[in-house]
């Protein structure tokens, strides 16, 4: 006879090992929302680090956050190679540790610098681990993860062929609830056309200045046009208020919008960088968008995710190396006077969103609990 605790999931732990920005942190609370609402036997902890985004989003969540030391490895210098590499026994005696003391049953890696020591320890203890990977090239670390894993989960296509076939599954990445409801908001009630300006979560400084420079080129559109921009640092709201109100543009600036699910819901268009968070967000609450890549991204993910989109038809993109003020400007009113586009646009987002993505990775994920 079957151990009844295990179907269940009573007194099962699952640990999801991750985060640091927003790409990897609000995919890894999808999986966490959903599998505390179809099973809520199951105890679910974060593990990350105390100054990754993690530190200020989950503790106010209903769930544990468990942090640990791990270097950026963002550092150039040799001293701070020579410094990671040293510590790297240190990090993993503490995932170690972290996985003796909290028993999971199995331990989600969803990218970020806690997940690759956290996910690597317990699949060599023969703890069920899994992956997610959310861009269109994965990211040095799930690559190595992608040979010790149970399954790996994957948004697009293309990033299949970087993991054993037999292991990776193309599910979509995960949408928090109050996005994927984003058709129920009543949009506000703002006048004429809606343009959605972010960078992600600590914006995006380029766009920022070019939206700035496009403004002089939108002068004959300022009547029909409302716009609302994350600029991402709280001291830079005032400034770019008041260059909008000078400009005579209607505006909303906001450091960081804390519903965006209200805010996608106003937007007619949306301008933005091509997190794979973003992307996922955008197509399943349909709306064309316009993405600048960050350029300095890892293997130039962002760009590969933008491409995904604009294939399908559901996005333009624009390199941020290429993009002017006037460039931008005369994309902003290509789209904003083709009504027939956008709807063409919104409809192939939603096509290529995948809303029941957290779901069916969560499905998965219970084979081994």
């Amino acid at each position: 006879m079957k151990d009844k605790s295990r179907v269940t999931g009573h007194g099962s732990r699952i640990l999801i090992a991750g985060g640091g920005t927003g790409g990897h942190l609000f995919p890894a609370i999808a999986v966490a929302e959903e599998l505390s609402s179809s099973h809520p036997e199951i105890r679910l902890a974060f593990v990350g680090t105390a100054r990754g985004l993690e530190a200020r989003v989950i503790p106010l969540t209903m769930w544990e956050l468990i942090t640990m030391s791990v270097p950026s490895f963002k550092g150039m210098g040799l001293m701070f190679k020579i410094k990671t590499v040293l510590s790297m026994p240190y990090v993993l005696l503490q995932a170690v540790s972290i996985i003796m003391k909290h028993k999971p049953s199995l331990v989600i890696g969803v990218g970020g610098y806690s997940a690759g020591p956290i996910t690597l320890m317990a699949a060599l203890m023969l703890i069920p681990t899994v992956a997610m990977e959310q861009n269109a090239i994965p990211g040095i670390t799930n690559r190595i993860l992608g040979r010790f894993v149970k399954k790996v989960f994957v948004m697009f296509e293309g990033s299949a062929k970087y993991f054993p076939k037999k292991k990776v599954m193309v599910l979509g990445n995960p949408v928090r609830k109050k996005i994927i409801d984003v058709a129920a908001h009543k949009p506000v009630n703002r006048r004429g056309f809606t343009l959605l300006i972010f960078g992600g979560s600590q914006g995006a400084r380029s766009i920022n200045q070019k939206m700035v420079e496009a403004l002089n080129y939108l002068t004959e559109e300022k009547d029909d046009l409302t716009i609302i921009h994350q600029i991402g640092r709280a001291e830079d709201v005032e400034r770019f208020s008041a260059i909008y109100k000078a400009k005579g543009f209607r505006a909303e600036v906001y450091h960081f919008i804390e519903d965006m699910g209200k805010a996608y819901s106003s937007a007619d268009l949306v301008l933005c960088r091509s997190g794979a968070t973003s992307v996922a967000e955008l197509s399943v609450a349909g709306k064309p968008s316009m993405f600048i890549p960050f350029p300095y991204a890892a293997d130039n993910h962002q760009e590969a995710n933008a491409k995904e989109l604009v294939d399908v038809g559901g996005a333009v993109m624009l390199l941020d190396k290429e993009v002017t003020g006037e460039l931008l400007a005369e994309k902003i009113k290509d789209l904003l006077g083709d009504p027939l586009k956008l709807d063409a646009m919104s409809q192939a987002m939603k096509r290529f969103g995948k809303p029941d993505a957290a779901k069916n990775i969560v499905n998965e994920c219970l084979k081994y609990v």
